[in-house]
């Protein structure tokens, strides 16, 4: 089972302390002149560490064996498997791609379609009573002026709450139920042209699928071979993923550490064939080398090591999606 960073539906709770001071004197307006209350409003926020938190949950979760990066809609879905926002429309990314997915999966949701609680009530809609939210994050910018009376950009990193459309009332919204035919080798044709449009060299030989930097050719088993064809897809969009690194598309770092660096890169492919098989409502296996335990040493290691992660890979997702367009 994974697990989701959870909060009551009552409200949210601003990431830094001036944002928390902030959000206090919103709420306080008739006490805005008690610095007192004030003060004593403040300190009842905490600064969390969302950093350490989400790693703990991504580590918590791989300890057992499951990967919360798996897309949860298998069998009802509502348009793409990404999860998106019910007003806008727009997929969420990142990191908070797999907040959501692990909370889905948590609470057995079937729509992938999520919302503020502001935003529920201007559409006239209410979170039920009693329900609790999931934390994901948005980084902004805070402008500050330094010793040399220069402007100094500090990226911060903010929380908000959302609900599962299925934890609110009064909206109306639509599941689609789909099934995956799983049929082995039938090809599809919107993912055939996909990988049409990348551009890569995909060829098939032998029984190991991997990208070669040094050719920047993606070599892959015959389709045959893989026991469903969605099995192919989500093998050939991890090499796809690791295909974007080249110098002459995103151009990733490199680590100086060759064991670190490889560890880090086939997490990036993990996430990255994750995002794909959700974008084209796909259910399949990465027929691939496991790395669980090197990416619990570095996110022991490292805090902040998913948030890379994450977002290497929806840089990645982007990217390759922009070559379809």
């Amino acid at each position: 089972m994974t697990h989701s960073i959870t909060v009551p539906a009552s409200h949210t709770k601003p990431f830094s302390e001036q944002a928390s001071l902030q959000a206090t004197s919103r709420l306080s307006k008739d006490d805005i002149s008690k610095s007192k209350t004030k003060c004593k409003n403040a300190k009842a926020f905490k600064k969390v560490d969302m950093y350490q938190i989400v790693t703990d949950k991504i580590i918590a979760a791989l300890d057992k064996g499951v990967k919360p990066w798996v897309c949860p809609w298998q069998k009802n879905t509502l348009g793409e498997g990404l999860p998106i926002n019910f007003e806008t429309k727009k997929a969420y990314s990142g990191i908070n791609v797999l907040l959501l997915w692990a909370a889905a999966s948590e609470a057995g949701y079937s729509s992938n379609q999520f919302l503020t609680y502001k935003q529920a009530q201007a559409l006239g809609a209410q979170v039920r009573k009693g329900e609790k939210g999931t934390t994901i994050i948005y980084y902004t910018n805070w402008e500050k002026e330094n010793e040399q009376g220069e402007k100094e950009i500090i990226p911060m990193l903010k929380n908000f709450t959302v609900f599962n459309v299925e934890q609110i009332d009064g909206l109306n919204f639509d599941v689609i139920h789909e099934q995956s035919n799983n049929e082995p080798c039938v090809l599809l044709d919107d993912v055939e042209q996909f990988l049409k449009n990348t551009g890569a060299v995909i060829q098939e030989a032998g029984d190991r699928a991997f990208y070669y930097i040094v050719t920047d050719a993606i070599t892959m088993p015959r389709k045959v071979l893989f026991n469903h064809i969605e099995d192919y897809y989500a093998t050939v969009f991890h090499e796809l993923t690791h295909w974007t690194r080249h110098p002459s598309r995103l151009n990733r770092e490199k680590n100086p550490n060759i064991i670190e660096e490889v560890a880090f890169e086939e997490l990036i492919a993990e996430l990255g064939s994750a995002f794909l098989m959700a974008e084209f409502n796909l259910f399949g296996n990465v027929q691939h080398e496991s790395y669980i335990a090197s990416w619990l040493t570095a996110l022991r290691n490292d805090k902040k090591w998913i948030f890379k992660a994450s977002s290497c890979a929806s840089k990645a997702h982007q990217f390759l999606m922009n070559t379809h367009a």
